[in-house]
């Protein structure tokens, strides 16, 4: 599997990237809910959401056993290319622990399944998934990565590598290395000529001339306006 083929798959027979993101699985919907905190900054963070923050990043949920089947696994979803980092280079891996912390009921999902690596593994190879080649690596994944060819016992393996799967294009597409490889550049200005000169002339406005050097040129849209005290568009 290369990189183009995983982006056209990442969501194939998934719960979507929302739901991962939301919080809106059924196991978070059934949690009890909390008092709505109060305070801080538009556009900021609460003192109480930064303290939350800082309790889930002391916290540990992946043994080191489990970080390197994550490690292997994000990288098979994404890997690096000519163009790219792959999916570890970026933090892919603490961005899952993360998350596993901040939203746990995704937790026994995510162990029962890195726990299924090493069953599976063992039934198939006899040692352990961290001891794998990547060909056997490869056999193993292909069990639960094609939701459309997956037999009927490995569904809930699918399940889980689906959950993974999300998690991953998650972590990965939040980063500057993820936005750069599909283009994205936030909001951009744009241009703006102004109301059609037609339009003026049918509702009989026109624009007042001694402005008109000093509107808004698509060359100069870099510049910052300056206003004198009265409040008058100077420059």
């Amino acid at each position: 599997m290369n990189r183009r083929e995983n982006l056209k798959l990442l969501f194939t027979g998934s719960i979507g990237t929302g739901l991962i993101l939301t919080g809106c699985s059924p196991e978070e919907q059934a949690m009890p809910q909390v008092h709505l905190l109060e305070g801080g900054t538009i556009g900021g963070r609460t003192d109480e959401e930064i303290q939350r923050d800082q309790e889930l990043l002391s916290e540990t949920f992946f043994t080191e056993d489990e970080r390197r089947k994550l490690s292997t696994l994000v990288d098979i979803i994404l890997p690096k290319d000519s163009e790219s980092p792959s999916a570890t280079e970026v933090g892919v891996v603490d961005f899952i622990e993360f998350m596993m912390k901040d939203q746990p009921g995704n937790q026994t999902r995510m162990r029962g399944g890195l726990m299924w690596l090493d069953f599976e593994s063992d039934e198939k190879f006899g040692k352990s998934f961290n001891e794998l080649t990547d060909s056997q690596v490869l056999e193993i994944v292909e069990l639960v990565a094609w939701p459309d060819r997956a037999s009927e016992e490995y569904q809930g393996g699918v399940r889980w590598f689906n959950l993974l799967r999300n998690l991953t294009c998650s972590g990965y597409f939040s980063t500057q290395a993820g936005w750069n490889y599909i283009g994205y550049k936030g909001n951009q200005p744009n241009v703006w000529d102004g109301v059609p000169q037609e339009v003026m002339d049918k509702h009989g406005f026109k624009l007042d001339e001694k402005y008109i050097p000093i509107y808004l040129k698509p060359e100069e849209r870099g510049i910052v306006a300056q206003w004198d005290e009265a409040g008058n568009l100077i420059g």
